[in-house]
């Protein structure tokens, strides 16, 4: 374990070099994909093929448990396999009423494999689980080039058990592209640093254009990071640092800009309506709802702000509702990120160690900062962005002060910060002491004991001092990996997901019960309702101007088969087989019967598409066959059109209940 952070105290050659041949000298071919680059021990290849393997089993392990998963973007990635107009726009049905309320990146690739494997939770879920397990092989390499192969191998090991990166490896929302995307980002810019190459920097802004068409300004949050330490760091002059740097905010433009562009080009008219705004404009989608709005708190049609989930403030990230998603290794990663810079503090401006470290801490800082004081709608699952980060410092961190370990002030922090580690996770598991109450004292323990091993390091054998390192390291883990096992084995749907055993929110459990079953590939899955909030108004029957609002702001119907029959009989007559107040509600109902469902007022049924005026106009042109009663209205501000629909359907038709839910067959003429 000594030799595993020994070796990377020296700055690794600059890219496209080689690395200095090994005591084995020169490999081939062959030897080299078998055991990695030469220079590297004969455990690095191995070691790195275990735990990308272990993270795809655990990304991948019973994915067909959760069903749709997040139904609000299964509904529109199977719109998109049926319409390349849906596919475009992210459009929440095939019919192409209204898209969901992001740029459609992440689902371009659900819809793509959709096509080809159909509409199932592996089609789904398994390009998710892809996509988190190289997120890790990418920090892996970005560490790697930094600060040697044990270092990256620790890196990769905090992001893979990081619970909440193991719960969006396996949902269906857009932050398992958003944050592999932002990794490539971060190791292009580790290359460009070391290289100085315009092109590579060039490709860092291509890639975070990308992540904004994924999920808008949260891309942003690295390039303040980004472009602070290529201003200061990159190996040219300032002249072309600068101009360089202009190039690739360029580059981010055109790559998230085009689609934003064409989109806004496009006449209303002739495309869907933008859902999340209020003007049809995805301007203001990225400006206001998805931006600044998540900022200040002013977000039209918000299902709630950020007090709901965490307390606003610089404790936010530690607190009970997300201290156990993500901060597990937070402390560590200040701590040894800090530390880093120090040992690093009389090294060359250029030194590639310093602007790699740089380049992770900027990412966690900032948008750890962002997270923790944003006042607008916040969900744990966010911090799955801070993940490759926070392994990033560690293992970047870590080996540093390792390599100083006969410094007594780097022994010093070394074991002052297992030993904490050990007592944080101990905190932390503490806050649910029904699940492995034994563990919370083991990891106490164990750090303890390492951070007093970590103090005589310098005297142990080479033994010896690899096993007070690996204690260290699974001390660390242990608490992490519980939970990360607790979250593969439970099934997640719904809408506001979180990992671990205590993960619940202001609207009710975040998971349903694990059911210890699934389906055969191929089968769609059942959809169920957990993590969902349930709406109520007044309530009568149809036909006396008020209408049964029984439904699902959070989560998807999950209608019966009688209902499902219904809503599909002569179903190739119509535009629309029904339409449903709310994304969530027509989601269910869409997936179910394989036909387009309009959904009314878009996610939460503030959105103003359409109006009462086009609603009536569909009715009268014989494009929607069944109105959904009993779905919710609008949360918070925004347009009341979809009551009004709900209104003057409930006051000209008469509804027949199935199974419990109001259909109000649209056919006949007004009453």
């Amino acid at each position: 374990m000594s030799t595993l952070l020994d070796r990377p105290v020296a700055a690794p050659p600059p890219a496209g070099e080689p690395a200095p041949a090994g005591p084995r000298g020169e490999r081939g071919r062959a030897a080299t994909l078998l055991l990695g680059p030469a220079g590297d021990p004969r455990w690095v290849r191995p070691s790195l093929v275990t735990l990308l393997a272990a993270t795809g089993v655990l990304y991948v392990w019973d994915l067909a448990a959760s069903g749709w998963a997040n139904a609000f973007y299964a509904a529109a990635a199977q719109a998109g396999s049926q319409s390349w107009e849906a596919f475009f726009y992210g459009s929440s049905d095939a019919a192409n009423s209204i898209t969901v309320d992001k740029p459609p990146a992440s689902l371009w690739v659900m819809d793509l494999s959709v096509r080809v494997f159909g509409l199932n939770s592996w089609s789904l879920l398994v390009p998710q689980a892809l996509m988190g397990t190289a997120t890790v092989g990418v920090v892996y390499l970005a560490v790697r080039r930094v600060a040697g192969a044990g270092a990256g191998l620790l890196a990769g090991a905090v992001t893979t058990t990081t619970p909440v990166a193991v719960l969006m490896s396996r949902f269906d929302n857009p932050d398992a592209l958003l944050v592999l995307l932002l990794t490539l980002a971060a190791y292009l810019m580790v290359r460009a640093l070391q290289s100085g190459r315009r092109a590579t920097l060039v490709g860092v802004g291509v890639l975070v254009g990308f992540a904004f068409l994924t999920k808008t300004l949260q891309a942003l949050l690295v390039v303040p990071g980004f472009a602070l330490v290529w201003l200061v760091c990159a190996p040219s002059t300032f002249r072309r640092r600068l101009v360089d740097l202009l190039l690739a905010g360029a580059a981010v433009v055109a790559a998230g800009g085009w689609w934003v562009a064409v989109v806004e080009l496009v006449p209303a008219g002739s495309r869907p309506f933008i859902g999340g705004s209020q003007t049809n404009s995805v301007w203001e989608l990225i400006w206001g709802y998805n931006g600044l709005g998540r900022l200040t708190g002013d977000e039209t049609g918000s299902v709630g702000g950020g007090g709901g989930w965490g307390e606003t403030g610089l404790g936010r990230l530690f607190g009970y509702d997300v201290g156990g998603q993500v901060a597990w290794l937070l402390p560590a990663a200040l701590v040894l990120g800090a530390a880093g810079l120090v040992v690093l503090g009389r090294a060359a401006r250029t030194d590639v160690r310093r602007s790699g470290l740089l380049v992770w801490a900027s990412w966690l800082v900032v948008t750890g900062l962002v997270f923790s004081l944003m006042a607008g709608i916040f969900h744990a699952y966010y911090t799955v962005a801070l993940a490759p980060a926070i392994g990033a410092v560690v293992g970047t961190g870590g080996a540093l002060l390792w390599s100083r370990r006969r410094h007594p002030a780097a022994r010093l922090v070394l074991a002052a910060t297992a030993a904490g580690t050990g007592w944080w996770a101990s905190d932390l598991l503490g806050r649910t002491p029904w699940f492995l109450p034994w563990l919370a004292p083991t990891v106490l323990a164990a750090g303890l004991v390492a951070g007093a091993g970590l103090l005589a390091v310098h005297v142990l054998p080479r033994l010896l001092a690899g096993l007070v390192a690996t204690a260290a390291v699974l001390a660390a883990l242990g608490g992490p990996v519980a939970f990360a096992l607790q979250t593969a084995a439970t099934p997640h749907t719904g809408s506001i997901v979180t990992a671990g055993p205590d993960a619940a929110t202001r609207f009710g459990p975040a998971r349903t019960a694990p059911t210890g079953g699934g389906f055969s590939l191929g089968t769609p899955p059942p959809t169920a309702t957990a993590g969902t909030a349930t709406t109520s108004a007044p309530t009568a029957r149809g036909g006396s101007g008020q209408l049964s609002t029984r439904g699902n702001l959070l989560g998807a119907s999950d209608p019966t088969e009688r209902v499902v029959a219904a809503l599909r009989s002569n179903a190739s007559a119509y535009t629309w087989v029904a339409a449903a107040v709310g994304s969530q509600s027509a989601a269910g109902f869409q997936l179910a019967t394989g036909d387009p469902v309009m959904a009314v007022g878009g996610f939460n049924g503030s959105d103003p598409s359409p109006t009462l005026a086009q609603f009536q106009q569909y009715v009268a042109e014989g494009q929607i066959h069944w109105f959904v009663g009993g779905t919710v209205g609008r949360s918070s501000g925004g347009s009341d059109a979809s009551i009004q629909i709900a209104q003057w359907v409930a006051a000209h038709y008469s509804a027949t209940t199935v199974d419990g839910i109001q259909l109000y067959d649209l056919t006949p003429p007004t009453g």
